[in-house]
């Protein structure tokens, strides 16, 4: 709360969709960027079944360009819903993206963001955000999507060269984007990367 984040935290992940739900009431659209949190959570479903416009990149079947246009429409959407790779205990959020959609959505563009994140991403300090997402969050994404890079068979980041590395664009928010209303909802349970 001392960067100017709107920061709450939710006991369970139950309480955090529902918390979550009742804090888009008024959005109409949103962007889901590629978060297993926010897919753990049931947003987008939840979302849907209230009759909300999803833009979702993790459909499947979608071509190039489908997905390409999604990504687009995150970044202008009412309510972007992500998650962070870390949050340092020192009031940082850490995210390492391939593309950048979900990086560029969290600092600019859709009038509402809302960070979800579970007890497992927080680390004391932004030293050690930065070495969970190397050390832990990239090599179990990279391993999750079945990208052919080091991280992803041993477990541990070489820093590589791959042509599918995931690790290509880092954000660090010290404060809140100041044209953005963004929220970080953090959950007592682990959930996602």
């Amino acid at each position: 709360k001392r960067h100017d984040f709107d920061a709450l935290y939710s006991p369970t992940p139950a309480a955090a969709r529902d918390h979550i739900l009742a804090m888009t009431e008024g959005c109409a659209t949103f962007g889901c960027g590629g978060s297993a949190t926010i897919r753990e959570l049931g947003l987008p479903e939840a979302l849907q079944a209230r009759g909300k416009t999803i833009f979702d990149h993790w459909q499947p079947d979608l071509d190039p360009a489908q997905d390409l246009e999604l990504r687009l429409q995150q970044g202008r959407c009412d309510c972007f819903l992500c998650s962070a790779n870390a949050i340092a205990a020192t009031g940082e959020i850490v995210n390492v993206d391939g593309i950048g959609n979900r990086t560029s959505a969290m600092a600019f563009g859709p009038r509402k963001v809302i960070v979800a994140a579970g007890v497992n991403k927080i680390t004391p300090d932004l030293p050690a955000a930065l070495r969970r997402v190397k050390e832990v969050a990239a090599p179990l994404r990279a391993k999750s999507l079945g990208m052919a890079t080091p991280c992803a068979e041993t477990g541990s980041c070489s820093d590589c060269n791959a042509p599918q590395r995931i690790c290509r664009i880092t954000t660090i928010l010290e404060r809140r984007p100041l044209l953005t209303d963004l929220s970080v909802v953090l959950i007592g349970a682990p959930l996602g990367f």
